[in-house]
């Protein structure tokens, strides 16, 4: 059984994760309200840790050995509650799961289908069954905080600021430190058009601070 997982992140895809681990490359299939959080908690050499589900996906053939990822483990104690429901499996499950664990946990406990039945694969039916096995059990993981609170355009980053974002990484800042660094920096001065006009406010601000 594969408890937890540790290695350098090589590949992010849409529902999954490539992580190399002394010479292997371990797929990791991850739920997307989880996906989304990844980068945050990278360390400054590109690693990544997560807590894991193993299973075994049946088939007529055999079975193939699955992991499922995820940031903290009270997030796979959510999903361990959530595969009990009738019908609902692992692949299910982490399909489901598009939206923040809190926000979920907290439809459950007060019973709100609009919201339930509008995960994927959940329809009213599912999300009345998902709410008679769950409803006053999963209130705890209500207090996750999962939710990503930061809204960016979808506008593609300007190549001046991804330069200056791996500049602050190779200095060994934290990505998230990083980044909010050039955000405050590009607040303060909207006229900055240069990684190194970007980077010279930075530094300035770091000084003061």
């Amino acid at each position: 059984m594969i408890a937890r997982i540790s290695g350098k992140l090589v590949e992010k895809k849409n529902q999954s994760l490539i992580i190399h681990v002394n010479g292997l490359y371990y797929e990791v299939i991850v739920p997307a309200s989880i996906l989304e959080r990844v980068d945050g908690t990278l360390d400054r050499d590109g690693h990544v840790h997560l807590v894991t589900y193993h299973y075994f996906q049946m088939s007529p053939t055999g079975g193939v050995p699955m992991l499922v990822g995820f940031i903290h483990e009270v997030e796979r104690d959510f999903f361990l509650q959530f595969i009990k429901v009738s019908g609902i499996g692992p692949r299910a499950a982490v399909k489901a799961l598009n939206k923040p664990i809190s926000e979920i946990s907290r439809a459950i406990d007060a019973g709100d289908m609009d919201f339930l039945k509008t995960l994927p694969g959940i329809g009213m039916q599912k999300a009345k069954e998902v709410v008679a096995k769950l409803q006053g059990k999963v209130g705890v993981f209500g207090l996750i905080q999962d939710a990503v609170h930061v809204h960016r355009d979808v506008q593609p980053t300007p190549d001046w600021q991804e330069e200056a974002l791996a500049v602050l990484l190779q200095l060994q800042y934290k990505k998230h430190e990083a980044v909010d660094m050039i955000d405050k920096a590009l607040k303060r001065r909207k006229d900055i058009t240069t990684a190194e006009d970007l980077l010279n406010e930075v530094y300035k601000q770091k000084v003061k601070g």
